[in-house]
């Protein structure tokens, strides 16, 4: 794939309305009927259908494949269709035309799932159950400061995990004046209105870890925080999730940072896996 091609489909974050969240998974369901003899595209329409669902019932999902059909299906499809009809037989040439044919739509479902979760759920980073457990084995049951929370599925997972920790969780809400974004429109925890300086220099001394996940791009709020906490007589770790450089985050922010290695790290980011053309991952930074 191209470069521009590439930056064009990152770009895509904020495309799809509301409005066409339920078409979107009825399609899906539709191309699972279509598709259910082909497990390598079955299995991937699976995934974010079983995704779509435990969060529609306040769950957190779990990790997903990479949402891309394989560059040599059609291929095995071929393959398939050929092992179960005869030559020539005008059913298996209507399968072939008819799977062959919805094959780039199908695809192009896959890679807008991410657009589909900001949309329906107001989820940018994609937090999974695997994930939530190694995060809140990493902060064990230590105060937690989540800042730029959006609907809070962060906190609220740790919550579930650790009933008792001490989660607080905000956000400056700016996003709910958006018609079209419903991020901080469907909390699922309490959500106290702070931007994130503002939540650190209130909570600072009551604190251990700061959390941060998917600051915006080209906005220096991220940079803004960090330069607060070094400044700050409590020194916090902050666990940030974004992608490097790219769709997430300041440059600023990425230039300044400096990461902490090793083991505990790793660990978080086991479950934390890109499945499309955002490699977000998880960083711990002072």
């Amino acid at each position: 794939m191209k470069p521009k091609q590439l930056k064009q489909l990152k770009k895509r974050l904020k495309k799809t309305t509301a409005k066409k969240a339920v078409p979107y998974i009825a399609q899906m369901t539709k191309y699972r009927a279509l598709f259910k003899d082909d497990p390598q595209v079955l299995v991937l329409i699976n995934n974010v259908l079983e995704a779509d669902r435990l969060l529609a019932a306040g769950l957190a999902p779990q990790p997903l494949p990479v949402l891309q059909v394989p560059d040599d299906f059609q291929d095995q499809l071929m393959t398939r269709i050929n092992a179960t009809y005869p030559p020539h037989d005008p059913a298996g040439d209507a399968e072939w035309d008819r799977l062959s044919a919805a094959l780039p739509k199908v695809d192009q479902l896959l890679r807008d799932f991410r657009d589909y979760l900001e949309d329906q759920y107001g989820m940018w980073a994609y937090i999974n159950a695997p994930f939530l457990k190694d995060l809140a084995e990493f902060v064990g049951n230590q105060p937690v400061l989540e800042v730029m929370a959006g609907n809070g599925y962060i906190s609220k997972g740790l919550q579930n995990l650790h009933p008792q920790q001490r989660i607080i969780t905000t956000d400056s809400k700016a996003w709910t004046k958006e018609a079209d974004n419903q991020t901080g429109k469907h909390p699922v925890t309490t959500i106290e209105g702070l931007d994130a300086v503002s939540a650190f220099e209130k909570y600072a001394a009551d604190i251990d870890y700061v959390v941060m996940s998917w600051s915006p791009d080209k906005l220096t709020i991220d940079w803004d925080l960090l330069q607060a906490m070094r400044a700050s007589d409590h020194q916090v770790p902050l666990i940030c999730i974004g992608e490097q450089y790219g769709a997430t985050g300041s440059k600023q922010f990425w230039d300044q940072a400096i990461y902490q290695d090793g083991a505990a790290v790793d660990k978080l980011n086991a479950h934390y896996r890109p499945f499309d053309l955002i490699h977000d991952q998880v960083y711990v930074v002072r």
